[in-house]
């Protein structure tokens, strides 16, 4: 079996998803692969941010604007680091996280995508998709979901 040449994952600044750049970190390190770090984010006012935080709750956690996304990508190239990937790149992509993460899976022609399980066991997860489950129907390449939640 050949090794991954290029891993993909994403991360919103979740301890889900700093769980899954810890796993992926770890996967391109042992095979030498190189790993990108993506972070899809909205640009939006303060205002729309505010009325998101109230309509989602505790959902509230896709990223908005460039500068948290910035902040995010930092603190899981750090992560990535400590757990052992060698190879690093990172980048923001701005969208929504399924699109954002194919359109990095594309253009770095990456063979291994790592995701978190986040919103695989909600009642919104299992009616209207959740990302984990949508990049694995979508992405076009091998899909590690870690168990982070």
């Amino acid at each position: 079996m050949v090794a991954y040449r290029t891993v993909v994952v994403g991360t919103d600044g979740s301890d889900s998803s700093f769980a899954a750049v810890d796993r992926a970190a770890a996967v391109a390190g042992d095979a030498g692969a190189k790993l990108v770090i993506t972070c899809a984010y909205f640009p939006a006012s303060k205002q729309d941010v505010e009325k998101a935080q109230d309509v989602l709750g505790d959902e509230a956690y896709q990223v908005v604007g460039s500068a948290p996304a910035e902040d995010t990508l930092q603190s899981a190239r750090d992560r990535a680091t400590r757990a052992g990937a060698k190879d690093i790149d990172t980048v923001a992509v701005k969208g929504e996280p399924v699109e954002s993460l194919r359109k990095v899976v594309t253009e770095r022609s990456a063979d291994l995508l790592v995701v978190g399980n986040r919103g695989l066991n909600t009642l919104a997860g299992r009616i209207l998709g959740s990302v984990p489950s949508e990049v694995a129907r979508k992405s076009g390449v091998d899909v590690l979901i870690v168990h982070t939640t």
